[in-house]
């Protein structure tokens, strides 16, 4: 069997985020399971526009050739890692307008996410759940919460001096939850979209 492909999504662009660091351990994390093979997307690197195509690809094909890049791109993956940071208690603008670039992109495949801030991103990640909902995706139940004294002992931007493996014996077990339940789902959902394409391509 093939290796799923898992994309690690850094929500946030500004200078200085901290998002590049949980995506760098959880990648590697993901790359340890030999049915994973995790490669970390940074929204900088697709320069989007805010969404202003005339409909969602769902009903169109997009116009901005940038849009069409980063569709093609998340297009290869089997499941993602939404790596979020909380902005007044929502997912960032940046990653909702990567989100709603893409539509058919999106569909019956699964996801995880790792959460950071003062409550390790709790509702920013209930909020993204929910979006998932609408693209057709299955959440993993457990997500990984990156939050209080550990968020502060690891964030170069509050003084923090501790790696991220330094705070494994708070958040390792929710990370090896999370890849658990992404894999399972991941491969479920694989299984399934090849099938359904199989039951297309017979009744052509």
């Amino acid at each position: 069997m093939s290796k799923l492909k898992i994309a690690v999504i850094i929500s946030s662009t500004r200078p200085t985020r901290f998002g590049e660091l949980p995506a760098k351990w959880i990648a590697e994390k993901a790359n340890e399971r030999p049915e994973l093979q995790a490669e970390i997307l940074d929204l900088r690197d697709f320069d989007l526009p805010f969404f202003d195509e005339a409909a969602s690809n769902a009903w169109m094909p997009s116009a901005n050739q940038n849009a069409v890049k980063w569709q093609n791109k998340i297009s290869e993956f089997d499941g993602y890692i939404f790596v979020v940071a909380e902005y007044n208690r929502s997912i960032t603008g940046a990653l909702k307008n990567a989100i709603d670039q893409a539509y058919v992109n999106w569909n019956k495949k699964a996801f995880g996410a790792v959460g950071y801030g003062t409550v390790g991103g709790a509702r920013a990640v209930e909020h993204l759940r929910g979006i998932g909902v609408e693209l057709q995706m299955v959440s993993t139940r457990s997500a990984v919460h990156i939050g209080g004294a550990d968020f502060m002992a690891v964030h170069p931007g509050f003084g923090g001096t501790k790696a991220l493996t330094e705070i494994e014996g708070s958040i390792g077990n929710s990370a090896k939850d999370m890849l658990d339940q992404l894999t399972w789902w991941a491969a479920a959902a694989k299984s399934a979209r090849e099938e359904d394409a199989a039951t297309a391509k017979a009744a052509e």
